[in-house]
């Protein structure tokens, strides 16, 4: 689908999608650019290479891709976000390029191979767990570190932390150790960013999908989206689940936004975002598991009905 450029709310501006390759990112990225922005789609995966994840289905460049097609303007760079001599040539070529960045969205991760629930800190070796910090907590920080200096050059700047969790939900019990810090910190680092974005007029979110039906969530189910409801028999709660598409307009609605400071320092989940700004999932739901889970949490009852 292609846009009339001159009609789109994020023409000119330019994003840095750090994990772009699949899932939130991606799609994230693709609504960005559906919304005219120019989209630098960065990851380990490429047609080239394959990170440690181990699916070379989803690529980089199938990201920019997307992000062209959608109207916009992508740019597959190849980063380890965990290196900061990579992050800084990444930074080095935006400003070489456009002399400015206005969206950062921190989606890096791909840890979900190392997550073992239902364990105790002393049972889970500790390179796997420091690794997941590593991927979902150092992976931001250096990319915040190297991109803002970017993005504070003009006032407005947007920055993104993707998450798990809500501060409310993140309140409850993580099954893992490791997994609680690593989508934890990010939730924390919108609030300080926040603070010290302020001062130039920018604005930090933390966001986060609700029950995510990305490719590997779906390979994980042995499911496609064509079938997904499928997963219900398995889990209850994907009867709520959403496309990362539903994710992917909620950032995008945000980021045209201008009076998004009011949000700033903020979690907000794909149901929020939703509600706030009139999007929908692909097939035109409004789903919003982590109200459901709340509702539950304390004791209720609730009909999913009323939460899709």
């Amino acid at each position: 689908m292609t846009t009339d450029k001159a009609l789109s709310p994020l023409t000119g501006k330019i994003a840095l999608v750090a994990g772009a390759t699949r899932g939130a990112g991606r799609a994230i990225a693709v609504q960005l650019g559906a919304a005219g922005a120019t989209v630098y789609a960065t990851g380990r995966t490429t047609r080239e290479r394959v990170s440690e994840m181990g699916r070379a289905t989803e690529t980089i460049e199938g990201t920019a891709e997307l992000v062209t097609a959608a109207g916009g303007e992508g740019i597959a760079v190849p980063a380890d976000h965990l290196d900061p001599a990579q992050v800084r040539a990444l930074i080095e070529r935006i400003d070489r390029d456009h002399g400015r960045l206005d969206i950062l969205v921190n989606d890096i991760w791909g840890g979900n191979h190392l997550i073992d629930f239902n364990t105790k800190v002393w049972d889970v070796e500790l390179d796997r767990g420091l690794r997941m910090l590593e991927l979902g907590v150092k992976s931001h920080i250096i990319t915040s570190s190297c991109a803002l200096p970017l993005l504070v050059r003009q006032p407005g700047g947007l920055v993104v932390e993707v998450t798990d969790g809500t501060a409310e939900s993140n309140k409850a019990f993580r099954e893992n150790f490791y997994y609680d810090l690593a989508k934890t910190a990010p939730i924390r680092m919108a609030f300080t960013l926040g603070e010290e974005l302020k001062s130039v007029g920018g604005t930090a979110v933390a966001v986060t999908p609700g029950f995510l039906r990305s490719e590997e969530m779906l390979d994980t189910f042995g499911i496609t989206e064509e079938t997904w409801r499928e997963g219900i028999k398995i889990q209850r709660h994907f009867a709520l689940s959403e496309t990362p598409v539903y994710i992917g307009r909620g950032v995008a609605a945000l980021a045209a936004d201008q009076g998004r400071a009011r949000w700033n320092g903020q979690s907000l989940s794909s149901g929020q975002l939703a509600k706030a700004y009139g999007v929908t999932d692909a097939d035109g739901s409004r789903p919003d598991v982590w109200a459901y889970l709340a509702e539950e949490a304390a004791g209720a009852e609730p009909s999913m009905d009323d939460y899709r």
